[in-house]
């Protein structure tokens, strides 16, 4: 049995930001995917940009190898003063040459099946082997044998739901009254940015809500609207017309918003549909009702944006995610339970992983009752938000920390989650110093 300093469940933001973090500090690294690829939100979600999240950030190490290795490779730039923008099947490459660089192990198409606790420590975790078969003859695993075990000394879940505290009967935050919708990203090709971007400027000039950028002779731009009344939409009177002839639906309209992708000259990015109807994230009769309803969404957007935009006449859908975006599931207890109060008072701590300033962002099934406080002051997370309660080595990093309901609508971000990952592994470094 081969054992780790550390093993990382779940290849997302947070996930890899551990790996890579623990890989170049010197600990011995295993990163099990359940994909085929790395990334999570970012590639699988499609969830660009990474959004900014103050000027004070900390553990920024591996987000700043990130958009190097993207800029390297063609898939990044800087739109709006923030240099996250990356494209998805770049970003990919470039988290896997990450990984190589810091001597991290990965297991991609691998599940977790299960956990032995001794001590009340994870010694040994149960895995799929069929990945595994070009590793077999060197961990000497009997073709018979339909799993293999590996140990570990730390152990941190990143997989976004906490599949590993589950498995371990930890406690959990979580209420059957809180929920945020998902959404189902997507993409289109075939448009003509130039002509797209001159009517939407002219269209829409507050620029509050619509930019263009032009930056290294490509086309950047983002728009958004929302049935929300909080502010006044350019774009509504297209989606009101749109559902008067049934070419969207009342529904299609609760949440729009685009953006173009680095490297993709003909493509825009849509974080949307938000499916308002849908609340367990964890159930899959839920999902899949999801994801269907997601994807006829997607359609009637199609048909929205080549009659109503100009330059989507050729348009097509070029890609959907493969992952639902979620922005709250189970939330582990943690060593400590980092509330709204400890957020909105600034806080501070012996041990921060996080320091951030983004708004406390809780999406609502009900037209104006989604939350976006957006004039906070720097706040921080302590590790002990990240820490199980329940078992000694076990760490969780993403949005399944230890926070209510309302402070985790604010640190479940990309930015946040990247440097929970960060901060976690070189907590554990010093741990094993």
């Amino acid at each position: 049995m081969n054992k780790y300093d550390v093993v990382i469940v779940g290849g997302g933001t947070a996930g890899c930001a551990a790996a890579y973090t623990a890989g170049k500090l010197g600990l011995k690294t295993l990163l099990i995917e359940k994909n085929i690829h790395l990334g999570g939100t970012i590639t699988s979600g499609l969830v660009i940009p990474v959004m900014k999240s103050g000027n004070n950030q900390i553990n920024t190490e591996f987000k700043n190898a990130l958009i190097d290795e993207c800029h390297r490779l063609g898939g990044q730039t800087t739109y709006m003063g923030n240099p996250a923008w990356f494209n998805p099947e770049i970003t990919k490459i470039a988290l896997d040459n990450l990984m190589k660089r810091a001597n991290v192990e990965l297991f991609f198409d691998t599940n977790i099946l299960g956990i032995k606790i001794e001590d009340n420590k994870i010694k040994r975790i149960k895995i799929t082997k069929e990945i595994l078969s070009a590793y077999n003859d060197e961990l000497d695993i009997p073709q018979k044998e339909l799993s293999v075990s590996v140990g570990a000394r730390y152990v941190i879940d990143a997989t976004g739901n906490c599949v590993v505290g589950k498995i371990c009967n930890c406690n959990f935050l979580e209420k059957p009254d809180e929920f945020q919708p998902v959404t189902l990203r997507f993409m289109m090709g075939g448009i003509d940015l130039k002509v797209f971007s001159d009517w939407l400027q002219d269209y829409d000039k507050d620029r509050n809500v619509t930019t263009v950028e032009h930056i290294d002779g490509y086309i950047h731009l983002s728009t958004a609207y929302t049935w929300d009344k909080d502010k006044k939409w350019a774009l509504a009177p297209l989606f009101k017309d749109a559902v008067k002839k049934g070419i969207l639906n009342k529904y299609d309209t609760n949440y729009f918003q685009i953006f173009t992708v680095p490297g993709m000259p003909d493509t825009i990015a849509f974080n949307c549909p938000r499916i308002i109807d849908y609340r367990n994230s964890l159930e899959v009769k839920s999902i899949s009702k999801a994801l269907m309803l997601a994807r006829q969404n997607i359609y009637r957007y199609l048909q929205f944006c080549r009659i109503y935009f100009p330059g989507f006449e050729n348009a097509y859908i070029s890609n959907i995610a493969d992952m639902l975006g979620v922005r709250v599931s189970r939330r582990i207890k943690g060593k400590y339970i980092y509330t709204i109060d400890d957020l909105t008072s600034g806080k501070t701590f012996e041990h921060p992983v996080v320091v951030s300033n983004y708004p406390v962002d809780v999406h609502s099934n009900k037209r104006g009752k989604s939350t976006l406080k957006t004039t906070l002051k720097d706040y921080q997370l302590p590790i002990e938000s990240l820490m199980s309660d329940d078992i000694d080595n076990l760490f969780v990093a993403g949005r399944c920390l230890s926070a209510d309901f309302m402070a985790q609508g604010a640190l479940r971000v990309q930015g946040s989650c990247f440097s929970m990952g960060e901060g976690v592994s070189k907590y554990i470094a010093n741990l094993l110093a």
